[in-house]
Protein backbone atom coordinates (compact mmCIF):
# COMPACT_ATOMS: atom_id res chain seq x y z
CA UNK A 1 0.00 0.00 0.00
CA UNK A 2 1.54 3.63 -1.08
CA UNK A 3 2.12 6.07 2.36
CA UNK A 4 -1.16 8.03 2.69
CA UNK A 5 -3.20 5.65 1.25
CA UNK A 6 -5.90 3.51 3.42
CA UNK A 7 -6.53 0.05 2.55
CA UNK A 8 -10.72 -0.43 2.04
CA UNK A 9 -12.89 -3.59 0.99
CA UNK A 10 -16.00 -2.71 -0.76
CA UNK A 11 -18.74 -5.01 -1.37
CA UNK A 12 -20.79 -4.20 -5.03
CA UNK A 13 -24.27 -5.65 -5.88
CA UNK A 14 -27.04 -5.26 -8.41
CA UNK A 15 -30.25 -7.74 -8.63
CA UNK A 16 -32.11 -4.72 -11.56
CA UNK A 17 -31.08 -3.88 -15.22
CA UNK A 18 -27.78 -5.23 -16.94
CA UNK A 19 -25.98 -6.54 -13.52
CA UNK A 20 -23.03 -7.38 -14.99
CA UNK A 21 -22.52 -4.38 -16.82
CA UNK A 22 -23.66 -2.53 -13.96
CA UNK A 23 -20.97 -3.91 -11.32
CA UNK A 24 -18.63 -3.58 -14.27
CA UNK A 25 -18.79 0.06 -14.48
CA UNK A 26 -19.01 1.06 -11.01
CA UNK A 27 -15.93 -0.67 -10.50
CA UNK A 28 -14.50 2.01 -13.44
CA UNK A 29 -16.14 4.66 -11.75
CA UNK A 30 -15.17 4.13 -8.13
CA UNK A 31 -11.55 4.12 -8.86
CA UNK A 32 -12.27 7.28 -11.39
CA UNK A 33 -10.85 10.11 -8.97
CA UNK A 34 -7.22 9.80 -8.41
CA UNK A 35 -7.85 9.34 -4.73
CA UNK A 36 -8.80 5.94 -4.80
CA UNK A 37 -6.83 3.07 -6.16
CA UNK A 38 -8.05 -0.31 -7.92
CA UNK A 39 -6.05 -2.93 -5.83
CA UNK A 40 -8.19 -6.16 -6.93
CA UNK A 41 -11.35 -7.21 -8.39
CA UNK A 42 -12.82 -10.58 -6.95
CA UNK A 43 -14.77 -12.97 -9.20
CA UNK A 44 -18.48 -12.41 -9.78
CA UNK A 45 -21.11 -14.30 -7.74
CA UNK A 46 -24.57 -15.15 -8.20
CA UNK A 47 -26.82 -15.11 -5.31
CA UNK A 48 -30.74 -14.59 -4.08
CA UNK A 49 -31.46 -11.57 -2.17
CA UNK A 50 -31.15 -11.49 1.43
CA UNK A 51 -33.73 -10.08 3.18
CA UNK A 52 -36.28 -7.63 1.74
CA UNK A 53 -38.71 -7.59 -0.02
CA UNK A 54 -39.41 -12.18 -1.15
CA UNK A 55 -39.14 -12.66 -5.06
CA UNK A 56 -36.86 -10.47 -6.07
CA UNK A 57 -34.65 -11.31 -9.13
CA UNK A 58 -31.29 -12.79 -7.93
CA UNK A 59 -27.93 -10.46 -7.55
CA UNK A 60 -24.31 -10.68 -8.74
CA UNK A 61 -22.43 -9.65 -6.12
CA UNK A 62 -18.59 -9.11 -5.96
CA UNK A 63 -15.97 -7.69 -3.69
CA UNK A 64 -13.06 -4.63 -4.81
CA UNK A 65 -9.95 -4.02 -2.66
CA UNK A 66 -9.08 -0.36 -2.92
CA UNK A 67 -6.49 2.28 -1.31
CA UNK A 68 -7.39 5.77 -0.96
CA UNK A 69 -6.38 8.91 0.58
CA UNK A 70 -10.33 9.79 1.39
CA UNK A 71 -11.68 9.72 5.05
CA UNK A 72 -14.40 6.69 5.76
CA UNK A 73 -17.38 9.28 4.95
CA UNK A 74 -15.34 10.69 1.73
CA UNK A 75 -15.33 7.13 0.78
CA UNK A 76 -18.99 6.71 1.64
CA UNK A 77 -20.41 9.73 -0.33
CA UNK A 78 -18.35 8.82 -3.18
CA UNK A 79 -19.82 5.51 -3.29
CA UNK A 80 -23.46 7.18 -2.69
CA UNK A 81 -22.44 8.99 -5.82
CA UNK A 82 -21.64 6.07 -7.54
CA UNK A 83 -24.81 4.74 -7.05
CA UNK A 84 -26.66 7.40 -8.18
CA UNK A 85 -24.79 7.51 -11.32
CA UNK A 86 -26.29 3.68 -11.92
CA UNK A 87 -30.02 5.02 -10.85
CA UNK A 88 -30.01 3.94 -7.45
CA UNK A 89 -33.15 4.82 -5.56
CA UNK A 90 -33.83 3.97 -1.58
CA UNK A 91 -37.66 2.83 -1.60
CA UNK A 92 -37.03 -0.20 0.21
CA UNK A 93 -34.86 -1.25 2.65
CA UNK A 94 -33.03 -4.41 1.11
CA UNK A 95 -34.96 -4.18 -1.86
CA UNK A 96 -34.35 -4.65 -5.16
CA UNK A 97 -31.50 -2.03 -6.72
CA UNK A 98 -30.00 -1.15 -9.63
CA UNK A 99 -26.48 -0.97 -8.07
CA UNK A 100 -25.30 -0.89 -4.51
CA UNK A 101 -22.27 -0.34 -2.54
CA UNK A 102 -20.90 -0.79 0.99
CA UNK A 103 -17.74 -0.24 2.74
CA UNK A 104 -16.54 -3.67 4.78
CA UNK A 105 -13.54 -2.71 5.82
CA UNK A 106 -11.50 0.90 6.17
CA UNK A 107 -8.29 0.09 7.13
CA UNK A 108 -8.50 -1.09 11.34
CA UNK A 109 -11.20 1.69 11.70
CA UNK A 110 -13.19 0.56 14.25
CA UNK A 111 -16.66 3.03 14.35
CA UNK A 112 -20.38 2.11 15.43
CA UNK A 113 -21.20 5.90 13.92
CA UNK A 114 -24.92 5.46 12.76
CA UNK A 115 -24.16 7.06 9.45
CA UNK A 116 -21.06 4.53 8.55
CA UNK A 117 -20.27 1.51 10.87
CA UNK A 118 -17.21 -0.13 10.39
CA UNK A 119 -16.56 -3.04 10.14
CA UNK A 120 -19.91 -3.69 7.81
CA UNK A 121 -22.29 -5.01 10.88
CA UNK A 122 -23.56 -7.72 9.24
CA UNK A 123 -20.72 -8.47 6.45
CA UNK A 124 -19.77 -11.86 8.90
CA UNK A 125 -22.92 -13.28 8.35
CA UNK A 126 -23.17 -12.72 4.75
CA UNK A 127 -21.47 -14.97 2.18
CA UNK A 128 -22.41 -12.96 -0.95
CA UNK A 129 -19.88 -10.31 0.76
CA UNK A 130 -17.55 -12.94 2.36
CA UNK A 131 -17.36 -15.93 -0.52
CA UNK A 132 -16.34 -13.68 -3.19
CA UNK A 133 -13.78 -11.33 -0.98
CA UNK A 134 -12.50 -14.93 0.21
CA UNK A 135 -11.29 -15.75 -3.44
CA UNK A 136 -10.24 -11.82 -3.79
CA UNK A 137 -8.26 -12.65 -0.57
CA UNK A 138 -7.41 -16.00 0.67
CA UNK A 139 -6.07 -14.66 4.30
CA UNK A 140 -8.27 -11.90 4.89
CA UNK A 141 -9.75 -11.60 8.22
CA UNK A 142 -12.49 -10.13 9.63
CA UNK A 143 -12.77 -9.51 13.43
CA UNK A 144 -9.97 -11.60 14.23
CA UNK A 145 -11.63 -14.50 12.34
CA UNK A 146 -11.09 -16.28 8.69
CA UNK A 147 -12.96 -14.33 6.27
CA UNK A 148 -13.24 -17.57 4.08
CA UNK A 149 -14.07 -19.47 7.45
CA UNK A 150 -17.04 -17.29 7.59
CA UNK A 151 -18.02 -17.43 4.25
CA UNK A 152 -18.63 -21.24 4.81
CA UNK A 153 -20.83 -21.34 7.58
CA UNK A 154 -23.20 -18.47 6.68
CA UNK A 155 -27.00 -19.42 5.90
CA UNK A 156 -26.96 -17.92 2.54
CA UNK A 157 -23.76 -19.72 1.33
CA UNK A 158 -25.49 -22.80 -0.58
CA UNK A 159 -27.36 -20.27 -2.64
CA UNK A 160 -24.05 -18.82 -3.83
CA UNK A 161 -23.36 -19.96 -7.82
CA UNK A 162 -20.28 -18.41 -9.22
CA UNK A 163 -21.22 -15.98 -12.29
CA UNK A 164 -19.50 -16.64 -15.79
CA UNK A 165 -21.07 -13.69 -17.25
CA UNK A 166 -23.69 -15.35 -19.96
CA UNK A 167 -27.40 -14.55 -20.54
CA UNK A 168 -27.11 -11.49 -18.31
CA UNK A 169 -30.96 -9.54 -19.36
CA UNK A 170 -32.67 -7.68 -16.95
CA UNK A 171 -31.71 -9.56 -13.57
CA UNK A 172 -32.56 -12.70 -15.03
CA UNK A 173 -29.69 -15.05 -16.53
CA UNK A 174 -30.68 -17.25 -19.50
CA UNK A 175 -27.57 -19.47 -18.72
CA UNK A 176 -24.91 -17.99 -16.03
CA UNK A 177 -24.82 -19.63 -13.29
CA UNK A 178 -21.98 -22.04 -12.88
CA UNK A 179 -22.16 -25.48 -10.97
Amino acid sequence: MSSGYTKAILALGSNLGERNDTLSTAVADLVDPPEVRLLGVSPVVQTKAVGGPEDQPDFLNMVMAVETTLTPLELLKHCHDVEEKHHRTREVRWGPRTLDVDIIVFGDVVSDDPILTIPHPRAAERAFVLYPWSLLEPHAQLGGRSVAGLAAVAADMPDIRRFDGFGDVAGVPATGAVE
